[in-house]
């Protein structure tokens, strides 16, 4: 089963063609087997809906030279609050995800390059998905309540791939996922839903390579007192944590640094600290004791980091380490699971009223 894959970013699209097989396990169905040939289209800038159909053009001379798909499938973008899952592109969603953010893009790619090779056109676990549990969204001021805005794709499929570390299916598993990175979040997975989560960029998750992690609330007013909305957001998300303690946010070179730096090392332990915490509380997150804990993102390369926090965290379930990103892993695996006929593909219902685009 072939499937073209896309994944549009800020300073590329990257592209993968997926041959997708049956897991070789009955028990473990979603066991899926990928093959990936992978390609990039360069970009000057980041992607605006204007450049749409230069950009169809685009991807689909870099997989003209391609086995014919099955289906297209992209990452999908604001949705509105959705169920996890893989979604049919239509023309109405399409165009709501592009109204909605550039992250919206993939979608519409996915539409033209599946009407063009006359194949349907999928998203998988868009970025909206919120499957929180009701207290999980509830706050102690009336009338404001938590989101689920987290590393939706990579977090289920790590979980996934933990699950079956450990010899379940998802959907069998209690799986806590802890993706560190230049971001970060730290998500409870129970069944294969995504019950709790410690959100991402400036609404929570522990530090990160740019992320600045919690902070007192009297703290952040001090921090947001006579300045732009947009300008404090911005600090939290993308100019604190390990860049601003230590004038770096390349992870590769802190680990280098680690060993006679003391501001790197400081910065490591406490974001080894903060990571250890915000698992721990996801654990208390579940109905009962996980079955794995897992480590994604660029962080997760880092073996002293890795090694700390395994040792730490080993008493509660087993430690399984899945670094990087597996986003085009992710989105191919969603497809398969609809063309192999492991899940069906869902419809997406328009939100009432719509929500304020995020751009």
């Amino acid at each position: 089963m072939i499937a073209h894959v896309i994944n549009p970013g800020s300073s590329s699209v990257k592209l993968a063609c997926a041959d997708i097989q049956p897991s070789e396990n009955a028990a473990l169905p979603g066991q899926l087997r990928l093959t990936l040939t992978r390609t990039e289209v360069p970009l000057k800038g980041p992607p605006g809906e204007r450049d749409l159909a230069a950009l169809v053009q685009a991807v689909l001379e870099a997989s003209a030279d391609w086995p014919s798909p099955a289906a297209v499938v992209a990452r999908g973008g604001w949705l509105g609050q959705v169920a996890a899952g893989t979604y049919r592109v239509t023309p109405e969603l399409a165009e709501y995800a592009l109204q909605q953010s550039r992250d919206g893009l993939g979608a519409a790619l996915a539409l033209h390059v599946g009407e063009a090779r006359g194949v349907p056109a999928l998203v998988v676990d868009p970025q909206s998905v919120n499957e929180l549990l009701p207290e999980a969204r509830v706050t102690g001021v009336r009338g404001l309540t938590r989101e689920a805005r987290f590393h939706a794709l990579n977090a289920r499929v790590v979980a996934r791939r933990a699950a079956h570390e450990v010899g379940l299916r998802l959907q069998d598993a209690r799986v806590v996922v802890a993706h560190l990175g230049a971001t970060t979040s730290v998500t409870a997975f129970d069944r294969g839903r995504a019950i709790d989560t410690s959100g991402s960029g400036p609404d929570g998750g522990p530090m990160g390579a740019l992320q600045a992690g919690p902070l007192p609330t009297s703290t952040l007013l001090q921090l947001a007192a006579g300045r732009p909305q947009a300008d404090v957001l911005r600090q939290l998300s993308a100019e604190s944590g390990f860049l601003a303690l230590t004038g770096s946010a390349n992870l590769k070179e802190l680990e280098a640094r680690e060993a006679t730096d003391p501001a790197v090392q400081a910065a490591t332990t406490a974001f080894v600290h903060q990571a250890c915490k915000a698992i721990g509380e996801q654990c208390g997150a579940l109905p009962a004791r996980p079955d794995a804990l897992a480590l994604t993102g660029g962080a997760a390369r880092w073996e002293a980091v890795v090694d700390r926090i395994e040792r730490r965290l080993s008493w509660i379930a087993p430690v399984i380490i899945v670094p990087g990103e597996l986003e085009l892993e992710a989105l191919a695996e969603g497809a398969g699971r609809v063309l192999l006929g492991l899940e069906p593909p869902r419809d997406w219902i328009p939100p009432h009223p719509a929500p304020e685009p995020l751009r």
